[in-house]
């Protein structure tokens, strides 16, 4: 398996979901604003957001997929396909408790989770039905991960990085074509959210049905595989989510802000999440199925390989990534969301959230490559231990950004916390020894720094004054960025060529 090309295929379909994830939100942001409405939303439906990716995504996937490997690898077809059937039939059970349990305490939740809604009456009500009828995609989407787990262990990649599109399809089409039919307007994208979720679980039967690993009801809580993985996953849920933790906490910061705060942070947090999507979950989800083969087979130097690998590439992609979202903030914002009811006030204030987070997109990007080095081994408490101290580090931070930055504290804080959290990832595995990289680092990122500082240039003197993108015509801002975002890579990827860079030299090849 050549893990290049496959970085190249998840990425492609990351970057469809992305770019439609984008479409969504201008829909979004063009019908409804940054407001009262899009608050409630966006409040509600982080809850079971955090959960997916606490329980599904993050800590199930990270406990599951490296045990799954090593029954693929050393147990044989029988006892891989009981551990499947027994932890999807448990799995299921929770997730569905849960699910319930939300949608009847949906109250309690965001009394908990945005107290600074509660005085607001219509508002809080809102919101609480918001939860309500988005609270079973922690259900659906739990079942998602499942499936994605057992599809990547296979080397099946394509279809779970495919999946978040229907999500973003769900909401684009509901929010176009229903919102009429209902009273107030924004529960639909409540309901988007539901069918959303709906459609994700619906695509993956026919691929787990192909492989033949479609799961089979067999309760069994007892079984050491079982306990095992749920066993691992209990630490773990701080271990890989820590700054959706952060993210949570930050939210009730907010909701003590004024109104738009949560929104502005949001969609500044969409913005992140492009290339934290494209770069770090795409490498994160090729590399832990290898780098847990790399171990059950005892293969010390192929395990150090894959991560020196997914370190290089990472840090060539997110480094002008980072650089680019910080200098073009006003262009980016202006063009994708400066259209109906979100105004030139809204731009400037996502922007100061979106330079805040720009700060730390490197780190949390290094999160999703490091700690799976951890996971892959079964290694849970050096990451618990690391996300404990980086989550109280946050909330330092948040007392201490929230009063002269506001907002753009907040994403401030999660920035720097993710970039400590990456720091100690990688001091971990080189002080175990599980990670020695190979020669030619320093050298490798003087070129890269180099190539920076022309991507910059580039950028800043092609932008002009970001007073006249808030009121260029929508078709104009739309040419010109293409025109600067293409004129940055062009710059940035011709100065690597020329300092030597080949394609060639990041083919690595990962065991199937």
């Amino acid at each position: 398996m050549n893990l290049l090309r496959t970085l190249a295929t998840v990425s492609s379909l990351t970057l469809l979901s992305r770019i439609l994830g984008f479409v969504r939100d201008f829909v979004i942001a063009r019908t409804f604003g940054a407001g009262m409405l899009t608050d409630a939303f966006f409040v509600a439906f982080r809850l079971p957001n955090l959960l997916r990716r606490l329980f599904a995504e993050g800590a199930f996937s990270q406990a599951f997929v490296p045990l799954l490997a090593e029954y693929r690898n050393q147990r044989g077809p029988e006892e891989t396909r009981l551990l499947v059937d027994r932890v999807a039939t448990l799995l299921f059970l929770i997730v569905l408790v849960v699910a319930a349990l939300g949608v009847i305490g949906a109250p309690l939740l965001i009394y908990a989770t945005a107290p600074g809604f509660v005085p607001d009456a219509e508002k809080f009500g809102l919101t609480v039905t918001l939860t309500r009828i988005v609270f079973p995609y922690i259900f659906f989407m739990s079942l998602v991960a499942l499936s994605a787990g057992i599809l990547n262990t296979w080397s099946r990649f394509a279809l779970p990085a495919f999946t978040p599109v229907l999500l973003n399809l769900s909401f684009i089409g509901m929010a176009l074509f229903a919102a009429p039919y209902f009273d107030p307007p924004v529960l639909v994208l409540a309901w988007a959210v539901f069918l959303g979720g709906l459609l994700q679980l619906a695509i993956q039967v026919p691929a787990l049905r192909k492989i033949g690993m479609w799961p089979r009801f067999d309760f069994a809580p007892n079984d050491p595989g079982v306990r095992r993985v749920f066993k691992l996953m209990a630490p773990a849920v701080l271990g890989v989510s820590v700054a959706q933790v952060s993210l949570l906490i930050n939210t009730i910061f907010a909701s003590f802000l004024v109104a738009g705060s949560v929104s502005w942070l949001y969609y500044a947090d969409r913005l992140m999440e492009f290339p934290a999507g494209l770069l770090g979950a795409a490498l994160g989800t090729i590399l832990l199925p290898s780098l847990a083969r790399a171990h059950a087979s005892d293969d010390p130097q192929a395990f150090s390989a894959l991560l020196d690998w997914g370190l290089r590439l990472a840090l060539l992609l997110t480094l002008p990534a980072a650089a680019s979202l910080a200098i073009l903030g006003v262009p980016l914002i202006a063009t994708l969301f400066q259209h109906g009811a979100f105004t030139a006030s809204d731009v400037l204030q996502t922007r100061l959230a979106l330079l805040a987070y720009s700060i730390g997109l490197t780190g949390m990007i290094l999160v999703k490559i490091l700690a799976p080095g951890f996971y892959a081994r079964q290694n849970i408490k050096t990451p618990v231990k690391i996300a404990m101290l980086t989550l109280v580090a946050t909330q330092a931070m948040n007392l201490a950004f929230i009063g002269p930055f506001k907002h753009a504290g907040l994403a401030l804080s999660i920035g720097l916390a993710a970039c400590l959290n990456a720091a100690l990832l990688y001091y971990g595995l080189r002080q175990r020894k599980h990670y020695t990289p190979s020669p030619g680092w320093g050298l490798f990122l003087l070129k890269i720094t180099l190539a920076l500082v022309v991507l910059a240039a580039t950028l800043w003197f092609g932008m002009g004054r970001e007073a006249d993108w808030l009121v260029a015509p929508a078709l104009e801002r739309v040419a010109r960025l293409a025109a600067l975002v293409g004129a940055g890579m062009a710059a940035y990827f011709a100065m690597l060529w020329l300092l030597g860079f080949r394609l060639r030299d990041f083919r690595q090849r990962g065991s199937t």
